[in-house]
């Protein structure tokens, strides 16, 4: 027995075009300049070199390098030589931007008027400000001499995440972009959904982000979501019909380069993995990756680098859910490329039933409308049988190697319930079940993303915004009093959260501590950081879909007497 094949879906689809050839530079991706240089630690941080600009032709430079190793035994360059040959052929080059201030700003927005405590209003107007300071526009010449630079060049204006992140980032741009709709900023969510467009015409996908070290690896695939965003706020349906082969082209790359088949009970399914099949450290993580891979054998090391691209391309980099034993083991055991992950399939679920009403929207031929369909039905049906746990009442992430589901607890778990990919009623009460009794309500400022702590900055303590947003949401969209009634708590958790911080540190923050009152997150490559723009744009849609009832003094925490009742309650129900 077979479900739907991806080959049958492929052969109706426009073809992708092939994948580009990886970065070639010999100075930001590859090569012994880049090793020398970020093996040295000239910088606390490798991107701060890697996102510098050249002052001298490529050749030129490359050449100035060959005459410096010439001098030293081995071609080893001392630090204290690098240093100045890095100062005289490298500048900390602000020119990549322009100044620029979003024309399409306005001062009060409808949605501010959503807010009733007084406080939190406030904020949000903050919030709304915000969007100036994170607004970049990529400068004419970074166009013109694009071989100075490490930056893609794109046309429209972008908002950026904030502190070290400089350029764009694929998933992050996704709730900023709902902030920017709610802010009534449309010009500017256009132009940043026309710059991705743009991508996938040239590469095929979305990269990472806006460098070019990311043009081998994307993220999670928010692109038809960003449109479907954008079309119910503005119905341009013009825009949707222009936009909708490019969204088509991006589904097509995900299908025909990171779907995987696995066989349960003689029925084969397919379902979609991380999987960046490339080499060699991280140029913005050299040494990170470089000290990591020591004394491994030179195959497993150019694995170990392979399956860290692909944990950077899921956007949970790092994380214990990547490794083959999720309950021990270290970041050298990350196998992400053997992992079927819940969340990645929901979301192309939910992308497939997007995809098939688009081609409704703009009057398309039914049949191609029904393939989508058709996808996401066979997509759903493989969820159900890979990673659903009729026990457990909840899906979890299928580890290829194993052959078993990785049971731990991650909010990502009930990522179906926000795509809304699940065949029956009761599996939303039976996921509502398995979250009451998983530890993960425990914390009072935040879902964790795990509840292992490793040290690793998608793991304990860590709560991020883009997955209470996730799971906010799909509680919401469940038809039960409890589950919209924990929906609204994890709310003001999280904006009581936030607003804490604010109040703190008069910062957002890409992440937060589960474990304090207002406290930024901690571990991973680098320091927390500042901005920040997904943060900015969860809790602008929460104050908007909850502001009525949310409350700056109210500590929001629904009790463990409140949780362990409705366990017990859905216990006896189910």
């Amino acid at each position: 027995m077979h479900q739907l094949s991806v080959g049958l879906i492929l052969l109706i689809l426009p073809h992708g075009g092939c994948l580009p050839p990886p970065c070639d530079s010999k100075i930001y991706c590859s090569g012994e300049l880049l090793r020398q240089v970020q093996t040295a630690k000239l910088f606390d941080d490798n991107k701060f070199f890697v996102d510098m600009k050249l002052a001298a032709d490529p050749e030129l430079v490359m050449e100035a390098f060959s005459n410096l190793t010439q001098r030293f035994p081995n071609g080893t360059v001392p630090p204290a030589e690098l240093r100045p040959f890095v100062n005289t052929y490298f500048v900390d080059d602000r020119k990549q931007f322009e100044p620029w201030t979003p024309a399409d700003w306005r001062e009060r927005p409808k949605f501010l008027s959503k807010v009733s405590d007084p406080k939190l209003r406030s904020w949000a107007e903050e919030l709304h400000g915000l969007w100036k300071s994170l607004g970049r526009k990529i400068s004419d010449d970074v166009k013109y001499n694009p071989q100075l630079y490490s930056m893609i060049y794109s046309p429209n204006p972008v908002i950026i995440p904030g502190g070290r992140f400089t350029e764009f980032y694929y998933w992050d741009s996704y709730w900023v972009l709902n902030g920017l709709l709610l802010s009534e900023m449309t010009d500017t969510a256009r132009g940043m959904i026309q710059n991705f467009l743009q991508m996938v015409k040239r590469y095929g996908f979305v990269p990472n982000g806006g460098r070019i070290y990311y043009e081998r690896r994307s993220q999670p695939p928010f692109l038809s979501l960003m449109v479907e965003s954008f079309y119910q706020a503005t119905g341009d349906v013009e825009f949707l019909r222009q936009a909708l082969p490019t969204l088509v082209q991006e589904y097509r790359f995900w299908m025909e380069n990171r779907s995987t088949t696995v066989e349960v009970k003689g029925t084969r399914h397919v379902l979609n993995h991380y999987d960046v099949q490339v080499g060699q450290p991280r140029p913005e993580s050299y040494t990170h990756d470089a000290e990591l891979a020591e004394r491994l054998p030179a195959e497993a090391q150019e694995k170990l680098w392979a399956e860290l691209k692909s944990a950077a391309e899921s956007g949970w980099d790092f994380s214990s859910r990547w490794y083959a034993d999720s309950s021990g083991g270290s970041l050298r055991d990350t196998i992400t490329s053997s992992i079927l992950p819940v969340d990645l399939n929901a979301l192309l679920c939910r992308c497939e039933r997007v995809l098939a009403s688009f081609h409704k929207s703009v009057g398309a031929q039914e049949a191609e409308s029904l393939t989508f369909e058709q996808a996401a039905s066979a997509r759903m049906m493989a969820m159900e049988s890979v990673l659903w746990d009729e026990e457990k009442g909840a899906w979890f992430d299928y580890n290829h190697q194993s052959g078993a589901r990785n049971l731990a607890f991650y909010p990502s778990n009930l990522s179906p319930l926000w795509a809304r990919c699940y065949s029956q009623p009761a599996m939303g009460l039976k996921a509502l079940h398995y979250l009451s009794g998983s530890g993960g309500l425990d914390y009072p400022n935040g879902v964790p993303t795990s509840l292992s702590q490793t040290s690793q900055q998608w793991d304990l303590p860590n709560a991020w915004p883009p997955l209470q947003h996730m799971l906010i949401e799909g509680l919401a969209q469940v038809d039960s009093a409890d589950t919209k009634q924990l929906a609204f708590t994890l709310a003001q958790r999280w904006i009581r959260t936030n607003w804490l911080a604010y109040s703190k540190y008069q910062a957002m923050f890409e992440k937060y501590d589960v474990n304090g009152d207002g406290k930024p997150g901690g571990g991973g490559e680098y320091e927390v950081q500042l901005g920040f723009g997904w943060t900015n744009g969860v809790a602008l849609q929460l104050l908007d879909q909850y502001g009525d009832r949310l409350s700056s003094g109210g500590c929001g925490l629904m009790s463990g007497f409140v949780i362990g009742f409705i366990y017990l309650i859905l216990s006896l129900l189910l």
